[in-house]
């Protein structure tokens, strides 16, 4: 081979919480296995680097973002896992074999399976159809937080945080953190989708008002944003002055190395479709963390980095890749994932609905015949729910897809 290809035994893309974990789990009982994870981003860490609050890691000692994001880095360099960063995955030229380009050039690696955890991603304004010009001032939750957290910027003095979920109240706080007041929460949703006790603490002691049925119609200003304009249900308008407005959630996953690869993607969560070992339906090809389903916490990417990491031995040792059932969700339940399924998966599964629901009993069946029934406490959109596996050795691999349904 050449000095621009190499091989490798496992290759991931990706060094959020998923790729890291996944990395040190098979670093650290490789036996001489040459783990690399790529990232197009010069530090590893993925999003947790620039979440400064506190609640990452286990409890009862939780760290903040960027402690998090050490952590995970330090012990998948302990463990023996090569970590390469300002190194960005191009396309696929092989079934396991990448193009990549970095600060020595291109190059193309091959290995022996490859782990896509590339994480996921805020649908900035334009994808979200908010007309208006283009001022200065228009951000997403990211863009936000590294703008204050990694470079110490200011963003402005006036904000208006659209959303009103977990991520939602993080920004809030990154606003204030930079000096600036929050004018108001806005989301088309008639409630807040985080726990009660933290929007009751935005509103009464931040003093930060929630205004729900309420959607952003306009943004107004030219060189830089000087308001919103918003619609409440009942068809009002009204005009908020800010100077900022930050659009939260409204995750996608970062699909876009599984759609080169022409994986097959869930139509529901837009990530690659996987069984519950984590498999693709490309042999050698796995996928783990927000790419999946976007999105939930860096604990649980973390511990389907590790879940994902077994799945990978599993393969390296007997190279099997069963065939898998599709799993599909009725309304009003939006998607889930893993969205395949292999008797004997033992995965536990997380879903989302898109629409509040006082009380959620789950059936799962397969053509017709009945796998397991769950009852589950009440449901928001934008908040999990999450299926136990112990049904999946009922499923008939010959048979048709399993279905998930609201009773």
């Amino acid at each position: 081979m050449s000095s621009g290809e190499r091989r490798v035994d496992v290759l991931v893309v990706g060094t959020g919480p998923a790729g890291l974990a996944a990395a040190a789990a098979l670093a650290r009982t490789g036996e001489g296995r040459r783990i690399e994870v790529l990232d197009r981003e010069q530090r590893a860490g993925g999003v947790p680097r620039h979440c400064v609050h506190g609640g990452f890691g286990p409890w009862p000692h939780p760290l903040t973002g960027p402690e998090y994001a050490r952590r995970l880095t330090e012990a998948a360099l302990r463990s023996g896992a090569v970590v390469r960063t300002g190194v960005t995955a191009l396309d696929w030229a092989g079934p396991l074999t990448l193009t990549a380009v970095g600060p020595e050039g291109a190059e193309t690696v091959t290995a022996r399976a490859v782990v896509l955890a590339t994480g996921a991603r805020e649908r900035p304004r334009a994808a979200r159809l908010v007309p208006g010009t283009r001022p200065a001032g228009v951000l997403t939750t990211g863009e936000l937080q590294q703008a204050v957290h990694l470079h110490g910027q200011r963003v402005g003095t006036r904000a208006v945080i659209v959303g009103a979920e977990d991520v939602s109240y993080a920004a809030a706080g990154t606003v204030r953190a930079a000096g600036a007041e929050v004018v108001a929460m806005v989301t088309e949703l008639p409630r807040a989708q985080t726990a009660p006790a933290r929007a009751l603490d935005a509103r009464l002691r931040r003093g930060v008002p929630l205004l729900t049925g309420t959607t952003v119609t306009e943004l107004l200003g030219r060189g830089r944003l000087s308001g919103v304009r918003i619609r409440h249900r009942n068809g009002r308008s009204a005009t908020l002055r800010c100077d900022t407005v930050v659009f939260t959630g409204d995750f996608v996953p970062d699909h876009e190395l599984a759609r080169r690869g022409g994986l097959a993607l869930d139509p529901g969560t837009r990530g690659p479709a996987v069984d519950g070992a984590l498999r693709t339906e490309r042999p050698g090809v796995f996928a783990a963390g927000n790419v999946l389903h976007a999105v939930e916490r860096a604990g649980a990417a973390a511990r389907e980095g590790a879940h994902v990491a077994r799945a990978v031995r599993a393969w390296l040792a007997r190279a099997d890749w069963p065939a898998a059932v599709p799993l599909l969700v009725d309304p009003p339940l939006r998607w889930i994932a893993p969205n395949r399924v292999t008797p004997g998966d033992h995965h536990p599964y997380v879903l989302r609905t898109s629409a509040p629901l006082p009380r959620v009993v789950l059936t799962v069946t397969q053509d017709g015949r009945p796998l397991h029934q769950a009852r589950l406490g009440p449901a928001l959109p934008n908040r999990t729910l999450t299926l136990t596996a112990r049904w999946t050795r009922r499923v008939d691999p010959g048979g048709g897809p399993v279905r998930v349904s609201v009773r």
